[in-house]
Formats: C-alpha cells, sequence, structure tokens
C-alpha cells in the first residue's frame, strides 16, 4: 500500500493548487448562470435550426459535467477524496468527456455557418422538428452506450491507485497504446482548430473588404461575431491543453511516478478547458443590444482615429 500513497508535497497533487478551487466555483457559477441564461432564449429560437439543436446539445453536455463540479471542489477543500475510486474514475473521465463533445459541438456549428456563409443560405434546417430529436438522441445514444463505458472501462484500470486520492490517473500514460490514443487525438483537435481558424480569418477579412464602414449594420457580421466566440474559447480554453499534452506525454508518459513538475501542470492546463462551460454566458451577452451598442460605439471611436 506504501507504493500507492501520493505525498502531500508530490507535484501531481491537484490539493496543492488552490488556485484550482476558485477556477471551480467560477465554472459552476459561470456555468449554471450561462445554461438559465440560455434557456430563455432557446425558447425563441427555430427548434428544426442545426444551429439550436447543436446548442441545445451543449447546454446537456454542460448540465451534466457541471453535476460533477461539486464532487472535485469537495476533493479540493477537504483534501481527500470520500466517495470511492469507481466514482472518482468517472469524474475524473468526465472532465474529458465533456471537453471533447464540447468541442464536436463547437465544430458542428461553426461549420454549419460556414456552410451558410459560402452557399449564401439564410438557415440550414432539418425537415422537421423531430428529425432535429431524432439526430440528437441518436448521438446521445452513441455516448451514452458506447463512449462513456467504454472510457470508464479503461479509464485508470490499468495501475493500482489510493481511494482516498483522486484525479493522479497519470500512470496510465505509461502503456503504449494510452499514448498512441492521445497523440492521434491531440493532432485531430489541433489540425481541426487550424481550420476552423483559417476559414473564421478568411470570412472576417472578406466581410470587412466587402461590407467596409457599413459592417456593423450587417446582421451577417454579429453572426460571425459569434463564431469569433466559439473559436476564442477553443484558443484560449482547449488548445493550451493540447498543445502541452504534446510535452506532457513526450516527458512523462514512460515515467510511472511523478517526481516532476510537468504532470502539475498538465492538471492546470486541463483545469482551464472546463471553463468553457461559461460560453453559454458570452453566448447570451453576446446577442445583447447593450453588447452590440458598444461594438458600434467602439467601432466608431476607432474610424474616428
Amino acid at each position: 500500500m506504501a507504493g500507492y500513497n501520493i505525498s502531500r508535497n508530490s507535484s501531481c497533487d491537484p490539493i496543492l493548487t488552490p488556485h484550482l478551487t476558485w477556477l471551480y466555483f467560477v465554472v459552476l457559477i459561470g456555468g449554471l448562470t450561462g445554461v438559465i441564461s440560455i434557456l430563455f432564449l432557446l425558447v425563441k429560437m427555430n427548434t428544426r435550426s442545426v444551429t439550436t439543436t447543436a446548442v441545445v446539445n451543449l447546454v446537456v453536455v454542460h448540465s451534466v459535467f457541471l453535476l460533477t463540479v461539486p464532487f472535485r471542489l469537495s476533493y479540493l477543500i477537504k483534501e481527500t477524496w470520500t466517495f470511492g475510486l469507481p466514482f472518482c474514475k468517472f469524474v475524473s473521465a468526465m472532465l474529458h468527456i465533456h471537453m471533447y463533445l464540447t468541442f464536436l459541438f463547437y465544430l458542428v456549428i461553426l461549420v454549419i455557418r460556414y456552410l451558410i456563409f459560402f452557399k449564401r443560405q439564410d438557415k440550414v434546417e432539418f425537415y422537421r422538428k423531430l428529425h432535429a430529436v431524432a439526430a440528437s438522441s441518436g448521438m446521445w445514444l452513441l455516448v451514452i452506450v458506447i463512449v462513456v463505458p467504454l472510457v470508464i472501462s479503461q479509464y485508470g484500470n490499468n495501475e493500482e491507485y489510493n481511494e482516498n486520492h483522486c484525479f493522479n490517473f497519470h500512470k496510465e500514460l505509461g502503456h503504449e497504446y494510452v499514448q498512441v490514443i492521445n497523440y492521434i487525438i491531440v493532432i485531430i483537435v489541433i489540425t481541426t482548430a487550424v481550420i476552423l481558424l483559417v476559414f473564421q480569418i478568411f470570412i472576417t477579412i472578406s466581410m470587412v473588404r466587402k461590407l467596409s464602414h457599413s459592417l456593423l449594420s450587417h446582421q451577417e457580421f454579429w453572426a460571425q461575431l459569434k463564431n469569433l466566440f466559439f473559436i476564442g474559447i477553443i484558443l484560449i480554453c482547449f488548445l493550451p491543453y493540447q498543445f502541452f499534452r504534446i510535452y506532457y506525454l513526450h516527458v512523462v508518459a514512460q515515467n510511472k511516478g511523478c517526481n516532476n513538475n510537468v504532470a502539475f501542470y498538465n492538471e492546470i492546463f486541463l483545469s482551464v478547458t472546463a471553463i468553457s462551460c461559461c460560453d453559454l454566458l458570452l453566448f447570451v451577452l453576446g446577442g445583447s443590444h447593450w453588447f452590440k451598442q458598444k461594438i458600434i460605439d467602439l467601432w466608431n471611436c476607432l474610424l474616428c482615429r
């Protein structure tokens, strides 16, 4: 059992990062506020819209993840895990599942909006509301029946861990197939994010050249501005973790012990991905008249110079 214990001075122990407590408090409060706020908007949105369907599913993803945040806070505050190792694995895995599902729905939203821009369409819709429900149900059935059980059954099962310490599953990376899977995921996410960024830059530059001074009077511009929210979250919350993950895998993967600060920083970058829960709040604020007016005032101020 002595081999399982992780010292309080271990650089891998998230207990030694008190600022994570504040980060998860912000995630919890901002996430809940965003979920509640977006519900009022969804009532007025077109339920057959593919974008609306993606946003609804994004709300579900955030809501499920937010249910696990209080358990993380309890662990960070009490400095001991009291809910059993199986539930620890579930809560730990949910942070990863939340990140990649959120990224997936961002991808759907952005691709749909890019298609609308390039094909000069007003919107992309399902033929019937039932089709939107069927698409969402099929996706969640796939996640619940295949993805989640697969992740939970394999997550943290190759090594033995202390039940009183949670989120310290870095030793799993010592297995070659785990490293390969991680590298593949990292490459896919980074490549996809770069492609989305290139498309967004191209679209933004095209709109600025075409609309010039009347840019802010076009609804299409405001739609693209919302795209920048999603791109910004990907760049700020997701990509730093993915890039650091490459270094983390390279340096630490072969070392099952924890004798350096790399795993500590990996926990920091991973926790930052949870801030994406606040995206719905930004989405709501971005569509407000007050926000639009501030952008217009700022733009006019820059033009006056």
